[in-house]
């Protein structure tokens, strides 16, 4: 009787749109996930700095993973909570249909606009009412860039969304943002509410009906309307659950919740984030700040109870599956495997891995970024290139806590590189700081989890329901003697850097260098002989 009567409790369902996997997770009543569904996505690239999404595709992919899991798990379903990618470009017309593909966080296209801002000191002014460095993949930029190339878009254009306000626009019929994806760029932080002096600044204050509505903590649980019942095959007024997008899930997920604790995300972005209660406007402008206000805080609060840190860079497991391909490995975790039968610092093989196509934009922003091998000699193996990747990758971890307000006593690790023991211990190691990693495969789809357990009322706060619901799996403390190795080694990484960077533009497809002809194909066999 005990066992049927556990069969039958009601479980949750939660959406983690990524932006290459959907996935939908069901947990039960004690946060422990049951099982996970995944529906894969396309991201397209009409250029190669440019990354776009069909915004109907990724609807019924969600859809579908919902749908699936509900059947296999043949429980009642208490309430969907949803996160998904943040920042880019998602347009609507005043009929909640897509104007246009969906442009991506990755997207390059409005770099020059960028560089613009920040000659003018637009970024700078930004910087001190938001706490956030705009970069190219934010809506601000976008929709300026798809003023001039789309005019005949953007006219006809009613709101500017990002994934996870579509997604709970198309189960609720509900239109807004969560505070987390509407703090960068649209936030003032000392109003947590839309700041005519930003719109201005961006030259976008006759857009200013595209932002839409920030959701104060009641409007971000909304009933699942009828239309959208009938495609999940849930009952109409199902609640529904808006939680912070997926960078800011994934810190709640890992049980960061409170100021000063940190977390990485080890996924296709590197994001590095450290919990504040109250952010500095004054230094260098850097990475985002992302408001997560209490649950349990008034609609329109003076000032944000909570905010995220978040450091977000361009290049992250990417650059392990860039890898893989080119030494002709099966997957990702063959090259974890490859790395660890090299030591530490690889015999003196160093990568810098910026390789996104769009640059980088944390801890420091430069659409011209690109990547190094240094030190390359006969000896190395295909292991040294594999160690060396996972170590400058650690690199851009420790850049980023190095910009972030306080050292963090703990890094909490999630993501699919979390599944790597041997990276969390290089991180460690390269950090100084001890990794954490928790029980939970689906650490975003855990935060919503979290987060929707707290608005529903069922713990008083964020920091109490992390604490009920999330649990320590390994940890991982840095090595002692290899400390003052690599706090060298991450000198040299900057130092590199910072001698490289003076290059980069020149190396950039922008440059327009005149590039020699393809050979003809008989030449080969000649020159072999």
């Amino acid at each position: 009787m005990a066992a049927s009567g556990r069969a039958n409790r009601p479980v949750a369902v939660c959406l983690d749109a990524g932006t290459t996997v959907i996935k939908a997770v069901v947990f039960d009543e004690d946060g422990r996930e049951l099982l996970v569904v995944n529906r894969g996505t396309t991201v397209s690239h009409p250029s190669p700095e440019r990354a776009e999404q069909d915004m109907d595709a990724v609807w019924e992919a969600a859809t579908s993973a919902v749908r699936e899991a509900t059947r296999r798990v043949d429980r009642p379903v208490e309430f969907l909570a949803l996160t998904a990618q943040g920042d880019g470009a998602w347009l609507v017309d005043r009929h909640h249909r897509p104007l246009r593909p969906a442009v991506l966080w990755n997207d390059g296209r409005a770099a020059g606009i960028v560089e613009d801002w920040r000659a003018r000191a637009v970024l700078d002014e930004a910087f001190r009412i938001n706490a956030s460095l705009t970069n190219a993949g934010l809506p601000n930029a976008i929709l300026r860039a798809l003023i001039v190339e789309e005019p005949d878009t953007t006219s006809r254009a009613a709101s500017v969304l990002t994934c996870g306000s579509w997604l709970f626009l198309r189960l609720t019929g509900v239109l807004g943002m969560d505070t987390s994806d509407a703090s960068a760029p649209w936030l003032d932080l000392r109003r947590t509410q839309p700041s005519d002096a930003l719109l201005e600044l961006y030259g976008l204050t006759a857009q200013r009906h595209l932002v839409p509505p920030v959701l104060g903590a009641a409007d971000r649980v909304q009933k699942l309307s009828a239309e959208a019942s009938t495609q999940l095959e849930l009952p109409a007024g199902l609640p529904i659950v808006l939680a912070p997008y997926d960078i800011a899930s994934t810190a709640i997920g890992v049980g960061a919740t409170e100021p000063g604790q940190a977390a990485c995300v080890l996924g296709t972005t590197l994001c590095t984030e450290v919990m504040i209660d109250n952010a500095d406007t004054t230094g260098e402008p850097a990475g985002l700040t992302l408001v997560l206000d209490s649950p349990d805080s008034p609609d329109s609060p003076d000032s944000p109870d909570v905010l995220l840190r978040a450091f977000p860079t361009l290049a992250g497991c990417g650059v392990i599956d860039w890898l893989a391909d080119l030494l002709g490995l099966p997957d990702p975790a063959a090259v974890t495997a490859r790395a660890a039968q090299a030591r530490p610092g690889a015999d003196g093989l160093r990568i810098l891995p910026y390789l996104s196509p769009a640059g980088e934009r944390a801890p420091f922003l430069d659409f011209t970024a690109s990547g190094l091998i240094t030190g390359m000699r006969f000896g190395h193996r295909a292991e040294h290139f594999a160690r060396a990747v996972l170590e400058g990758l650690a690199h851009v971890i420790r850049d980023c806590l190095d910009a972030g307000p306080t050292r963090p006593t703990r890094l909490r690790l999630c993501g699919g590189g979390a599944a790597s023991s041997l990276w969390c211990q290089v991180i460690a190691d390269i950090t100084g700081i001890p990794t954490i990693v928790t029980t939970d495969s689906q650490v975003g789809a855990k935060g919503a989890y979290v987060h929707a357990s707290t608005l529903l009322g069922r713990y008083q706060d964020l920091t109490a329901a992390a604490a009920a619901l999330v649990r320590t799996r390994q940890q991982f403390d840095p090595e002692p003697e290899l400390a003052t190795f690599h706090d060298s080694e991450h000198a040299e990484f900057l130092h590199t850097r910072e001698l490289v960077a003076t290059r980069w533009p020149r190396w950039h497809p922008s440059a327009n260098r005149a590039l020699p002809p393809n050979p003809a194909p008989t030449e080969e066999a000649g020159l072999r002989a």
